[in-house]
């Protein structure tokens, strides 16, 4: 394949041009299996080509260095592309070991088919991405979070979104049942207008928080939703 910028040679379908320094790739889907995974490069809606890698699992101490190596060889893949965004299906483990290699964004795709899954979801691109950092979309007039530290990963969680605008923290609510697993959130079903919802829950207390995003309706924001309850899962916060 060549660059389709400048028409340099390119060792593997879909890599960054490093002659032009532009990128080939907007899009990998990653399908990850713990002994296997393949990732699809997608420029817009053409197919640039696939990548397989496997790995042995192995057991006792010789996995640690195993499953680290079988992640880094993903991310280098997921390096060499560059891509705008990294769609993933498949084992946890392997997806979450693979995006604190990269610090990629990843958005989780359920489906049998992946690929197939983003191609459909191509129209979503038409939302508008805010580029924001996720510390300046915080506003509101309740600056005071439960959770501590927690809270406020969970907040930064969803705040990092590319189609959340703000993320607007509520009253906090001591009257709730009491539990002991520790701060929990959830994002809630999306209004006429896009717009969510996330519950935090700590102990007794319960917090709800506004999330304005870029959706225009209760069908795109409900895109949205399933995003960011996937991250919050990913982060050990999801609530159930």
């Amino acid at each position: 394949m060549e660059c389709r910028h400048c028409g340099s040679p390119l060792e593997k379908p879909g890599d960054f041009c490093l002659v032009c320094r532009t990128g080939n790739t907007d899009t990998v889907v990653l399908e990850a299996a713990r002994d296997r995974a393949t990732l699809t490069m997608l420029d817009d809606e053409t197919r640039l080509g696939e990548t397989t890698i496997t790995t042995a699992p192995e057991e006792g101490d010789l996995e640690v260095v195993e499953f680290r190596n079988f992640a880094s060889l993903l991310g280098d893949e997921l390096r060499r592309k560059r891509p705008e965004e990294v769609y993933a299906a498949g084992d946890r483990d392997v997806i979450q070991a693979v995006r604190e290699d990269t610090h990629y964004a990843f958005y989780r795709v359920e489906d049998d088919d992946p690929v197939a899954a983003v191609l459909e979801r191509r129209g979503d691109r038409a939302l508008d991405v805010v580029e924001t950092a996720p510390a300046d979309k915080l506003g509101g007039s309740h600056t005071t979070l439960i959770g501590g530290r927690t809270g406020m990963r969970a907040i930064q969680t969803v705040a990092g979104h590319p189609h959340v605008k703000k993320v607007i923290p509520g009253p906090i609510d001591a009257g709730g049942t009491g539990s002991q697993s520790g701060l929990r959130a959830k994002v809630t079903r999306a209004d006429d207008g896009g717009n969510v919802r996330m519950l935090l829950r700590d102990g007794s207390s319960v917090q709800e928080n506004r999330i304005v995003t870029t959706a225009r309706d209760r069908e795109l924001g409900e895109v949205v939703r399933e995003d960011l309850n996937e991250a919050l899962l990913e982060a050990g916060l999801r609530e159930e």
